[in-house]
């Protein structure tokens, strides 16, 4: 297949779909590496809880960001795009296709089309603004945004605390309305993307996702979550197939029901992910079960 172009074939789709040996198998045939978008995969110490590549996996392609940091160290969306993009500009010297899996919408995003950038501002600003919330609620931190920025009032997710908290920490901070700062001088990408997403029925899903937690289980989820529990209050820790566990750990809930947590937190995760995926209208979506020339084709087809 002649191209003159670069490809990042990047696979999405929901919790436990077949994104992972999909991505080995495009990577095999177009003979190149792997990067991960997953940022639950990134931290070395959680292994099994956040379904990593196995050892045999992780063998049969080269993977990057897998398992590469610490849960101790500082590591967000904006540090991750600055390292694939680096990446994948070593690799592209070489090859004409690069393929990234993962189920975190907003790294794929900051990969596949970046992040708006925002200034930084004085730690003191969220801090003050924690404490209104705290003692005079939500409401009265949504007027204050409809004050200062009504553009964000009208477009970002109200009900939720920290987004209104993070637009008003803009506007306070720089003088600036949140809004001005959105969808301006992001990066062109020297590649072209071709997304795929992988998707099936939801009873199915939600049997996959509910057969995965019960072989997390087997394979050693409480031994791991039990050796994490020290770290509980960090925030690569508050994510689903640990923050339940911690609970039992404490006595607050049955095992039973802290699994049968997991599992109904992680199909909602997994609601979350096909919504987000689908808001791109170039994606090419296969049934998870697709017929892998199929898919080849598909790509064909698309470049």
């Amino acid at each position: 297949m002649k191209t003159e172009h670069k490809y990042l074939l990047s696979i999405v789709g929901p919790t436990a779909i077949g994104k992972t040996s999909l991505s080995i198998r495009l990577a095999n045939h177009f003979q190149t590496e792997i990067i991960s978008a997953d940022s639950r995969q990134f931290f070395k110490e959680m292994q099994i809880g956040t379904a990593s590549p196995s050892p045999s996996e992780l063998d049969a392609a080269p993977h990057h960001f897998i398992q590469h940091k610490s849960i101790l160290e500082d590591y967000n969306v904006g540090a991750f795009e600055k390292d694939a993009i680096q990446t994948l500009n070593t690799l592209f010297k070489t090859q004409d296709y690069v393929v990234m899996v993962g189920g975190s919408g907003l790294y794929v995003d900051a990969v596949t089309k970046g992040l708006d950038y925002f200034p930084e501002v004085d730690k003191s600003i969220r801090e003050t603004l924690n404490k209104k919330l705290e003692d005079h609620g939500l409401e009265s931190l949504q007027d204050q945004l409809k004050t200062v920025d009504l553009a964000s009032y009208n477009t970002i997710a109200l009900q939720n605390p920290q987004r209104v908290i993070r637009a008003l920490e803009i506007c306070i901070g720089s003088g600036k309305p949140y809004s001005s700062f959105l969808n301006k001088d992001k990066n062109n990408r020297p590649f072209k993307t071709i997304s795929i997403g992988l998707t099936a029925e939801r009873s199915i899903i939600y049997d996959r996702i509910n057969k995965r937690v019960d072989m997390m289980m087997d394979m050693g989820q409480l031994e791991e979550v039990k050796s994490l529990l020290k770290y509980k209050d960090l925030n690569a820790l508050n994510t689903v197939g640990y923050k339940e566990l911690f609970k039992y750990l404490d006595g607050e809930w049955p095992l039973d029901f802290a699994i049968s947590e997991i599992k109904k937190n992680t199909r909602r995760f997994a609601k979350r992910q096909l919504t987000w995926f689908k808001r791109n209208p170039n994606t090419l979506w296969f049934d998870y079960n697709a017929d892998f020339e199929t898919i080849i084709q598909g790509i064909k087809n698309k470049i």
